[in-house]
Protein backbone atom coordinates (compact mmCIF):
# COMPACT_ATOMS: atom_id res chain seq x y z
CA UNK A 1 0.00 0.00 0.00
CA UNK A 2 2.61 2.69 0.85
CA UNK A 3 4.54 1.70 -2.67
CA UNK A 4 1.03 2.32 -4.38
CA UNK A 5 0.63 6.03 -2.49
CA UNK A 6 4.42 6.53 -3.46
CA UNK A 7 4.38 5.52 -6.79
CA UNK A 8 1.22 7.52 -7.03
CA UNK A 9 2.30 10.83 -5.59
CA UNK A 10 5.41 10.42 -8.05
CA UNK A 11 3.10 10.58 -10.76
CA UNK A 12 1.17 13.32 -9.66
CA UNK A 13 4.36 15.40 -8.76
CA UNK A 14 5.34 14.36 -12.64
CA UNK A 15 2.21 15.46 -13.63
CA UNK A 16 2.62 18.15 -12.02
CA UNK A 17 6.03 19.53 -13.20
CA UNK A 18 5.26 18.90 -17.05
CA UNK A 19 1.81 20.79 -16.41
CA UNK A 20 3.75 23.98 -15.26
CA UNK A 21 6.82 23.33 -17.74
CA UNK A 22 4.05 23.56 -20.82
CA UNK A 23 2.28 27.01 -18.92
CA UNK A 24 4.00 30.63 -19.53
CA UNK A 25 3.94 33.03 -16.85
CA UNK A 26 1.02 35.14 -16.50
CA UNK A 27 1.11 38.29 -18.50
CA UNK A 28 0.40 41.56 -17.34
CA UNK A 29 0.28 44.80 -19.51
CA UNK A 30 -1.42 47.74 -19.91
CA UNK A 31 -1.02 51.64 -20.47
CA UNK A 32 -2.00 54.81 -18.59
CA UNK A 33 -2.55 58.86 -20.37
CA UNK A 34 -3.19 61.68 -19.77
CA UNK A 35 -3.53 65.12 -22.24
CA UNK A 36 -3.75 68.85 -22.38
CA UNK A 37 -6.19 69.83 -25.18
CA UNK A 38 -7.04 73.76 -26.71
CA UNK A 39 -9.75 74.26 -28.99
CA UNK A 40 -8.72 77.62 -31.18
CA UNK A 41 -12.78 78.42 -30.69
CA UNK A 42 -12.11 78.59 -26.90
CA UNK A 43 -15.08 75.72 -26.72
CA UNK A 44 -15.04 72.04 -27.10
CA UNK A 45 -15.69 71.85 -30.78
CA UNK A 46 -14.24 68.79 -32.52
CA UNK A 47 -16.13 65.33 -31.12
CA UNK A 48 -13.10 63.17 -31.48
CA UNK A 49 -14.88 60.86 -28.67
CA UNK A 50 -11.37 61.23 -26.71
CA UNK A 51 -9.65 63.87 -25.21
CA UNK A 52 -12.78 65.89 -25.27
CA UNK A 53 -12.34 68.39 -22.78
CA UNK A 54 -11.44 71.80 -23.55
CA UNK A 55 -8.23 73.63 -21.84
CA UNK A 56 -7.99 71.11 -19.40
CA UNK A 57 -5.34 68.94 -18.35
CA UNK A 58 -7.36 65.71 -18.27
CA UNK A 59 -7.41 61.85 -17.58
CA UNK A 60 -7.47 59.24 -20.33
CA UNK A 61 -7.56 55.91 -18.97
CA UNK A 62 -5.35 53.05 -17.00
CA UNK A 63 -5.34 50.08 -18.94
CA UNK A 64 -4.78 47.06 -17.77
CA UNK A 65 -4.65 43.09 -19.62
CA UNK A 66 -4.03 39.88 -18.26
CA UNK A 67 -2.61 37.21 -20.84
CA UNK A 68 -1.65 33.31 -19.90
CA UNK A 69 -1.24 30.33 -21.59
CA UNK A 70 -1.26 27.14 -20.84
CA UNK A 71 -0.47 24.22 -23.45
CA UNK A 72 -3.50 24.91 -26.38
CA UNK A 73 -5.63 27.10 -24.11
CA UNK A 74 -4.84 30.74 -23.76
CA UNK A 75 -7.18 33.55 -21.99
CA UNK A 76 -6.62 37.59 -22.36
CA UNK A 77 -8.71 40.04 -19.92
CA UNK A 78 -8.18 43.49 -20.54
CA UNK A 79 -10.14 46.06 -18.04
CA UNK A 80 -10.00 50.12 -18.29
CA UNK A 81 -11.04 52.90 -16.04
CA UNK A 82 -11.25 56.20 -16.91
CA UNK A 83 -13.15 58.14 -19.57
CA UNK A 84 -11.48 56.60 -22.65
CA UNK A 85 -12.15 53.44 -21.82
CA UNK A 86 -15.59 53.96 -20.28
CA UNK A 87 -18.37 56.23 -20.93
CA UNK A 88 -16.88 57.64 -24.07
CA UNK A 89 -16.78 54.69 -25.81
CA UNK A 90 -18.88 52.42 -24.58
CA UNK A 91 -22.99 53.00 -24.19
CA UNK A 92 -23.58 51.46 -20.39
CA UNK A 93 -27.00 50.10 -19.96
CA UNK A 94 -29.39 52.54 -20.27
CA UNK A 95 -27.63 53.58 -23.83
CA UNK A 96 -26.22 56.80 -22.44
CA UNK A 97 -22.37 57.96 -22.03
CA UNK A 98 -22.59 58.93 -18.28
CA UNK A 99 -19.30 58.43 -16.15
CA UNK A 100 -21.54 57.95 -13.33
CA UNK A 101 -23.55 54.93 -14.58
CA UNK A 102 -20.01 52.76 -14.42
CA UNK A 103 -16.58 52.63 -13.30
CA UNK A 104 -14.61 50.51 -15.71
CA UNK A 105 -14.96 48.94 -18.40
CA UNK A 106 -13.99 45.38 -20.34
CA UNK A 107 -12.39 45.62 -23.35
CA UNK A 108 -11.41 41.80 -23.63
CA UNK A 109 -12.37 38.76 -21.79
CA UNK A 110 -12.15 35.46 -24.02
CA UNK A 111 -10.61 32.34 -23.92
CA UNK A 112 -9.07 30.45 -26.87
CA UNK A 113 -7.96 27.45 -28.03
CA UNK A 114 -5.26 26.54 -30.71
CA UNK A 115 -6.62 23.10 -32.28
CA UNK A 116 -3.02 22.77 -34.33
CA UNK A 117 -0.57 25.58 -35.44
CA UNK A 118 -3.38 26.61 -38.27
CA UNK A 119 -6.63 26.43 -36.57
CA UNK A 120 -7.96 28.30 -33.28
CA UNK A 121 -11.21 29.07 -32.06
CA UNK A 122 -12.10 32.40 -29.51
CA UNK A 123 -15.01 33.03 -27.74
CA UNK A 124 -16.10 35.79 -25.41
CA UNK A 125 -15.68 39.40 -25.58
CA UNK A 126 -13.08 40.78 -27.96
CA UNK A 127 -11.82 43.87 -29.68
CA UNK A 128 -13.83 44.61 -32.76
CA UNK A 129 -11.46 42.92 -35.62
CA UNK A 130 -13.09 45.95 -37.96
CA UNK A 131 -11.26 49.08 -38.76
CA UNK A 132 -7.60 50.64 -38.26
CA UNK A 133 -7.61 52.56 -34.87
CA UNK A 134 -8.80 51.17 -31.68
CA UNK A 135 -9.28 52.16 -27.83
CA UNK A 136 -6.11 52.05 -26.65
CA UNK A 137 -3.95 54.74 -27.40
CA UNK A 138 -0.63 52.22 -27.09
CA UNK A 139 -2.62 51.13 -30.45
CA UNK A 140 -2.46 54.63 -32.07
CA UNK A 141 -0.24 57.29 -33.64
CA UNK A 142 -2.91 59.78 -33.32
CA UNK A 143 -3.86 61.08 -30.03
CA UNK A 144 -7.30 61.95 -31.26
CA UNK A 145 -9.13 59.50 -33.14
CA UNK A 146 -10.79 59.23 -36.36
CA UNK A 147 -14.63 59.66 -37.46
CA UNK A 148 -14.25 56.15 -38.84
CA UNK A 149 -13.58 55.06 -35.49
CA UNK A 150 -15.69 56.82 -33.50
CA UNK A 151 -18.87 55.19 -36.20
CA UNK A 152 -17.93 51.63 -34.27
CA UNK A 153 -18.17 48.77 -33.41
CA UNK A 154 -15.75 49.01 -30.72
CA UNK A 155 -16.45 45.39 -28.94
CA UNK A 156 -18.07 41.96 -31.01
CA UNK A 157 -19.21 39.22 -27.97
CA UNK A 158 -19.32 35.68 -29.42
CA UNK A 159 -17.59 33.05 -31.25
CA UNK A 160 -15.08 32.93 -34.12
CA UNK A 161 -12.24 30.51 -35.68
CA UNK A 162 -9.31 31.47 -37.54
CA UNK A 163 -7.53 29.23 -40.12
CA UNK A 164 -4.27 30.27 -41.47
CA UNK A 165 -3.46 28.78 -44.76
CA UNK A 166 0.06 29.68 -44.83
CA UNK A 167 2.17 33.33 -42.99
CA UNK A 168 0.61 35.22 -45.80
CA UNK A 169 -2.86 34.41 -45.93
CA UNK A 170 -5.40 33.69 -42.87
CA UNK A 171 -9.65 33.62 -42.40
CA UNK A 172 -11.49 34.04 -39.74
CA UNK A 173 -15.07 33.47 -39.53
CA UNK A 174 -17.49 34.01 -36.48
CA UNK A 175 -21.20 34.72 -34.98
CA UNK A 176 -21.75 37.41 -33.12
CA UNK A 177 -23.90 39.23 -30.34
CA UNK A 178 -25.38 42.38 -31.59
CA UNK A 179 -22.36 44.88 -31.85
CA UNK A 180 -20.62 45.93 -28.16
CA UNK A 181 -23.14 44.21 -26.16
CA UNK A 182 -22.05 41.77 -23.61
CA UNK A 183 -24.98 39.38 -23.45
CA UNK A 184 -27.13 39.10 -26.16
CA UNK A 185 -30.36 40.57 -25.69
CA UNK A 186 -32.08 39.64 -29.41
CA UNK A 187 -29.60 36.16 -30.01
CA UNK A 188 -26.95 35.99 -31.46
CA UNK A 189 -27.53 38.20 -34.64
CA UNK A 190 -24.21 38.77 -36.29
CA UNK A 191 -22.29 37.09 -38.96
CA UNK A 192 -18.39 38.46 -39.74
CA UNK A 193 -15.38 37.34 -41.04
CA UNK A 194 -11.48 38.78 -41.84
CA UNK A 195 -9.28 37.79 -44.95
CA UNK A 196 -5.52 38.74 -43.56
CA UNK A 197 -3.32 39.11 -46.28
CA UNK A 198 0.43 39.47 -46.44
CA UNK A 199 1.70 40.06 -50.39
CA UNK A 200 4.84 41.36 -49.13
CA UNK A 201 7.46 41.57 -46.42
CA UNK A 202 5.76 44.23 -44.51
CA UNK A 203 3.00 44.65 -46.02
CA UNK A 204 -0.66 43.45 -44.47
CA UNK A 205 -4.12 43.85 -45.48
CA UNK A 206 -7.15 42.60 -43.57
CA UNK A 207 -10.57 42.71 -45.56
CA UNK A 208 -13.30 42.76 -43.09
CA UNK A 209 -16.90 42.04 -43.25
CA UNK A 210 -20.02 42.14 -40.30
CA UNK A 211 -23.59 42.05 -41.08
CA UNK A 212 -26.33 41.84 -38.04
CA UNK A 213 -27.78 43.90 -35.54
CA UNK A 214 -25.69 47.12 -34.25
CA UNK A 215 -25.67 48.91 -31.31
CA UNK A 216 -28.88 50.80 -31.97
CA UNK A 217 -30.62 48.02 -33.02
CA UNK A 218 -30.50 48.46 -36.78
CA UNK A 219 -29.73 45.52 -38.85
CA UNK A 220 -26.60 47.06 -40.56
CA UNK A 221 -23.72 45.68 -43.16
CA UNK A 222 -20.25 46.96 -42.45
CA UNK A 223 -17.45 46.45 -45.36
CA UNK A 224 -14.06 47.67 -44.08
CA UNK A 225 -10.74 47.70 -45.75
CA UNK A 226 -7.35 47.78 -43.03
CA UNK A 227 -3.86 47.95 -44.27
CA UNK A 228 -0.43 49.06 -43.62
CA UNK A 229 3.27 48.84 -45.35
CA UNK A 230 6.42 49.77 -43.65
CA UNK A 231 8.14 50.56 -47.07
CA UNK A 232 11.23 51.54 -45.95
CA UNK A 233 12.45 51.28 -42.25
CA UNK A 234 11.76 54.87 -41.71
CA UNK A 235 8.72 55.38 -43.45
CA UNK A 236 5.18 53.59 -43.07
CA UNK A 237 1.88 54.05 -44.89
CA UNK A 238 -1.53 53.41 -43.73
CA UNK A 239 -5.44 53.16 -44.94
CA UNK A 240 -8.89 52.63 -43.30
CA UNK A 241 -11.46 52.54 -45.90
CA UNK A 242 -15.14 51.81 -44.82
CA UNK A 243 -18.76 51.67 -46.03
CA UNK A 244 -21.33 51.03 -43.42
CA UNK A 245 -25.44 50.80 -44.75
CA UNK A 246 -27.95 50.13 -41.89
CA UNK A 247 -31.57 50.10 -41.06
CA UNK A 248 -34.51 49.71 -44.61
CA UNK A 249 -33.19 53.21 -45.74
CA UNK A 250 -29.49 52.28 -45.78
CA UNK A 251 -28.06 55.46 -43.90
CA UNK A 252 -25.01 55.29 -42.83
CA UNK A 253 -21.81 56.27 -43.80
CA UNK A 254 -18.78 56.14 -46.16
CA UNK A 255 -15.52 56.68 -45.27
CA UNK A 256 -11.58 56.51 -45.94
CA UNK A 257 -8.08 57.68 -43.47
CA UNK A 258 -4.86 57.79 -45.25
CA UNK A 259 -2.04 57.41 -42.24
CA UNK A 260 1.34 58.09 -43.70
CA UNK A 261 3.83 58.10 -40.75
CA UNK A 262 8.14 59.11 -41.12
CA UNK A 263 10.42 58.35 -38.20
CA UNK A 264 13.25 60.56 -38.29
CA UNK A 265 14.90 58.33 -35.27
CA UNK A 266 14.06 55.45 -33.08
CA UNK A 267 12.50 58.43 -30.07
CA UNK A 268 11.31 60.81 -32.78
CA UNK A 269 8.45 60.29 -35.32
CA UNK A 270 5.81 62.50 -37.22
CA UNK A 271 2.75 61.49 -38.53
CA UNK A 272 -0.29 62.85 -40.63
CA UNK A 273 -4.14 61.28 -41.08
CA UNK A 274 -5.93 62.67 -43.64
CA UNK A 275 -9.95 61.82 -43.54
CA UNK A 276 -12.52 62.06 -45.50
CA UNK A 277 -16.25 60.87 -44.11
CA UNK A 278 -19.69 60.96 -45.75
CA UNK A 279 -22.40 60.75 -43.89
CA UNK A 280 -25.44 58.60 -46.12
CA UNK A 281 -28.40 60.66 -46.07
CA UNK A 282 -31.68 59.49 -45.11
CA UNK A 283 -35.18 59.09 -46.59
CA UNK A 284 -34.05 60.95 -49.60
CA UNK A 285 -31.98 63.80 -47.64
CA UNK A 286 -28.84 65.05 -48.86
CA UNK A 287 -25.62 63.18 -47.54
CA UNK A 288 -23.64 65.06 -45.07
CA UNK A 289 -19.27 65.16 -44.99
CA UNK A 290 -16.83 66.39 -43.06
CA UNK A 291 -12.70 66.45 -43.83
CA UNK A 292 -9.70 66.39 -41.20
CA UNK A 293 -6.19 66.43 -41.31
CA UNK A 294 -4.42 65.59 -38.27
CA UNK A 295 -0.20 66.10 -37.72
CA UNK A 296 0.74 64.29 -34.91
CA UNK A 297 4.48 63.67 -33.15
CA UNK A 298 5.50 60.66 -31.16
CA UNK A 299 8.56 61.34 -29.27
CA UNK A 300 9.63 58.18 -27.23
CA UNK A 301 11.22 58.06 -23.84
CA UNK A 302 11.32 54.31 -22.58
CA UNK A 303 7.72 53.32 -21.99
CA UNK A 304 6.71 56.87 -22.30
CA UNK A 305 5.61 58.71 -25.36
CA UNK A 306 4.46 62.33 -25.89
CA UNK A 307 1.87 62.70 -28.39
CA UNK A 308 2.18 66.77 -29.67
CA UNK A 309 -0.77 66.82 -32.19
CA UNK A 310 -2.60 69.74 -33.75
CA UNK A 311 -6.03 69.48 -35.57
CA UNK A 312 -7.76 71.12 -38.38
CA UNK A 313 -11.36 70.08 -39.10
CA UNK A 314 -14.00 71.26 -41.93
CA UNK A 315 -17.60 70.57 -42.60
CA UNK A 316 -18.96 72.47 -45.00
CA UNK A 317 -22.84 71.10 -44.57
CA UNK A 318 -22.53 72.14 -41.04
CA UNK A 319 -23.28 68.20 -39.79
CA UNK A 320 -20.69 68.56 -37.14
CA UNK A 321 -22.51 71.46 -34.93
CA UNK A 322 -18.78 73.39 -34.87
CA UNK A 323 -18.88 77.03 -33.39
CA UNK A 324 -16.90 80.37 -33.33
CA UNK A 325 -15.93 81.55 -29.98
CA UNK A 326 -18.98 84.37 -30.76
CA UNK A 327 -20.80 80.47 -30.62
CA UNK A 328 -21.85 81.65 -34.18
CA UNK A 329 -22.26 78.52 -36.89
CA UNK A 330 -18.47 77.98 -37.76
CA UNK A 331 -17.55 75.09 -41.11
CA UNK A 332 -14.25 75.02 -39.26
CA UNK A 333 -12.66 74.20 -36.36
CA UNK A 334 -9.27 73.53 -34.84
CA UNK A 335 -6.85 72.49 -31.60
CA UNK A 336 -3.86 71.97 -30.32
CA UNK A 337 -3.46 68.57 -27.49
CA UNK A 338 -0.17 67.79 -25.76
CA UNK A 339 -0.63 64.00 -24.67
CA UNK A 340 1.33 61.77 -22.74
CA UNK A 341 1.15 58.07 -22.51
CA UNK A 342 3.20 55.20 -20.63
CA UNK A 343 3.01 52.08 -21.68
CA UNK A 344 3.73 49.16 -19.57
Amino acid sequence: MKIKSLLSLLALGLGTTAYAQDATPLQISGSVDTYYKYDFSKTGNIKTYFANEQNSVSLGMIDLALKKTTGKASFVGELSFGPRGQAQSIPNAAGAYDETENSFHIQNLYVNYAFSDKFSMAAGYMGTFVGYEVISPVGNFNYSTSYLFGSGPFQNAGIKGTYAFSDKVSLMLGLFNEWNQYSASRGVSSVGGQLMISPVKGWTAYINGLHGLDAYGNYSTIIDLTTAYQITDKFKLGLNAADLSAGDDKFGYTGVALYPQYAFTPAVSLGLRGEYFNYKGVSGAADASVAAITFSGNIKAGGLTFIPEVRFDSDKDLSQGFVKSSLAPSKTASQFSLAAVYAF
